[in-house]
């Protein structure tokens, strides 16, 4: 998953199943890795249809729900775009136009040619085309590991998979976990949540960029433009219950800037909130963290 991953466990059989946690990660990363020849989608993008597993179909159907929630801003099918621009290979460049008009042409989780969500064979249709998990695979990945945990008799427990933190229970003392939201121009934190059985994700285009004549490029691709999202945000946290969730709401609400990102909540406030820091340095956070956000900056409240 290109990242640092850590896990805190407590209780009895804490080192077993923080062992069994640990393989599963592990066996999702082989499973599930685009850029990597012998892995499930691995085969399916090198021959443009293929057969998923149990995991792959959960996520394909999941991505499906997000890409029509999001208006198409969660697209797992971009990954031909973020390939164009480096993001894979680390060889990183600006696209032409007509490279960008190419790509795009493959982009879209509506053009897929066909997916059974029973049986798991995806036929991708056309040259070219390519699927990457990436924007909830470590989401996905939190929410097997506190299965796991579960399943062990594990009651508190945190899991940060490089900056997707999950939570499970509270502290082995009865408190909630503080969970840090890193501060872009570092420093520190932006502020602090307090939370118990929740998943706190943050992404940002801080998080993996290039400079080229002056300009910089993030990761975050806008699938309709396929060019890094200029959104008028810098960083956008999501807090809730479901990891997965949470891991793909991060980098829409990213893409889709302050006003849409408000509104998008305003019509979910019992699925998630947010906190937004915006390029003009104001922090923004919805009220449903009211309680247990803390931070030294200015906060505005956005209500319901």
């Amino acid at each position: 998953m290109d990242t640092v991953m850590q896990l805190a466990v407590n209780g009895r059989n804490a080192e077993s199943a923080a062992d069994l946690a640990a393989a599963e990660i592990t066996r999702l990363e082989k499973l599930l890795d685009a850029g990597a020849e012998d892995s499930e989608v691995g085969r399916i993008n090198a021959e443009g249809k293929g057969k998923l597993s149990p995991d792959g179909i959960a996520l394909m159907k999941e991505a499906g729900l997000l890409y029509e929630e999001t208006g198409g801003l969660f697209d797992v099918t971009v990954y031909p775009v973020v390939e164009l621009w480096g993001f894979i290979s680390k060889e990183y460049r600006v696209p032409s136009d007509g490279e960008l008009l190419n790509a795009l042409d493959l982009v879209g989780m509506d053009t897929i040619e066909a997916f059974d969500p029973e049986s798991g064979r995806l036929t991708l249709g056309g040259k070219g085309r390519k699927i990457d998990f990436g924007g909830i695979a470590k989401g996905y990945a939190a929410e097997r590991v506190c299965t796991i945990l579960k399943e062990k008799g594990i009651k508190s427990a945190l899991i940060n998979l490089g900056g997707n933190v999950q939570a499970l229970g509270a502290k082995p003392d009865g408190s909630a976990w503080r969970i840090g939201i890193r501060n872009p121009e570092g420093g520190e934190y932006l502020g602090v949540v307090s939370c118990k059985d929740r998943a706190v994700v943050t992404s940002g285009g801080y998080e993996r960029y290039f400079e080229q004549d002056g300009k910089t490029y993030h990761h975050i691709i806008d699938p309709r433009t396929g060019y890094p999202a200029e959104s008028g945000l810098v960083s956008v946290t999501i807090v809730t219950a479901d990891g997965l969730l949470a891991d793909g709401l991060s980098t829409s609400l990213f893409i889709m800037g302050e006003d849409e990102a408000i509104r998008f909540w305003r019509e979910r406030t019992d699925r998630f909130d947010m906190v937004l820091l915006t390029a003009d340095g104001r922090l923004l956070v919805s009220e449903g963290l009211k309680d247990s956000f803390v931070s030294s900056m200015p906060v505005t409240l956005i209500e319901k």
